[in-house]
């Protein structure tokens, strides 16, 4: 089974995903951390029982079967899968040659599970069902690094995350070879027009924040506009991003900003855009909430090899 990694490196000659480092030490070395939202995603399959697996399937078989790629992607979620069957049953195993961040074919066995039959089929559907969600975003996430290699911009995710899944579909995304943005509302400031609205003004709402956030919290200011732009920048603001402007807007705002503040390109940066064009602009990071929010479920299966007693 060959693997090559997701996303051209930035490194000639390098192969493994381009982007964050923090893939190696993600907290899924440690998968333990995310019992709760397994075994709340457990919960909700099982319900009251399988009734199907108790009512067909004696307590000592045992199971043998194969995942299986119906489609070329991206891995992402084979820890994941470990866990949800170790929650049901420390028994069962999955051996496999790949690993997150690998690419795979169609026809691809991407790991092999052994071990008691009913826990295998209790939970197949919530091993899957992530596997596939987190390797769909990975691909997608892969696909818009490739896009953008060779210039400046990074590419990063939005909050726009299925609720209970942001920390594994965060981890998707640093597997398909981008960076991630804050990851919840106290991680960073990020200045939104309801807010400048609220506020009354960009430099009024820039001065409020300054006075409340530590002095390592960087500011970020959305703008619609090039006055804007122009306003946040003398207001102090760290990080100015562009909200739906066109191509030759961004290159404008990259000018006026003249490396005074990062600069970050956003909305509907999904497939409808050309990344290539966008990050050509100059801009230092371009965040795709389609990422998580629209990204396709890969298809994998889990076949069983002929029962045994």
């Amino acid at each position: 089974m060959g693997n090559e990694k997701a996303g051209d490196s930035r490194v000639a000659g390098d192969s493994r995903v381009a982007g964050d480092s923090r893939v190696a030490g993600s907290p899924l070395a440690s998968v333990a951390l995310f019992d709760e939202i397994l075994m709340g995603a457990l919960r909700e399959d099982i319900g009251a029982g399988d009734i199907t697996t108790l009512s067909c399937v004696p307590a000592h078989r045992q199971a043998r079967g194969h995942f299986l790629a119906r489609e070329g992607g991206v891995l992402c979620g084979l820890d994941v899968a470990r866990r949800v069957f170790a929650l049901l049953d420390a028994a069962v195993g999955i051996e496999s040659d790949f690993h997150d961040g690998d690419r795979f074919a169609p026809g691809d066995v991407l790991g092999v599970i052994d071990g008691p039959a009913r826990a295998i089929l209790t939970g197949e559907r919530t091993a899957l069902n992530l596997m596939q969600r987190l390797s769909g975003i990975a691909a997608a996430t892969a696909e818009a690094v490739r896009a953008v290699q060779g210039t400046r911009a990074q590419i990063t995710d939005t909050r726009k995350t299925t609720p209970g899944l942001r920390a594994l579909e965060r981890y998707a995304v640093r597997v398909g070879g981008a960076r991630n943005h804050r990851f919840n509302l106290a991680d960073g400031a990020l200045i939104k027009d309801n807010h400048i609205a609220a506020a009354g003004n960009i430099t009024d709402a820039v001065a409020a924040v300054r006075r409340l956030a530590p002095h390592t919290m960087k500011i970020e200011v959305e703008a619609g506009a090039l006055a804007q732009v122009r306003e946040a920048i003398d207001a102090g603001a760290d990080i100015i991003m562009l909200d739906n402007m066109d191509d030759d807007a961004m290159r404008e705002a990259v000018g006026i900003v003249a490396g005074r503040a990062l600069i970050e390109a956003s909305g509907n940066m999904g497939s409808k855009r050309d990344l290539a064009r966008v990050a050509a602009t100059g801009v230092d990071y371009i965040s795709i909430g389609a990422l998580t929010h629209s990204a396709r479920a890969l298809d994998i299966s889990l076949k069983f090899l002929p029962m045994r007693a």
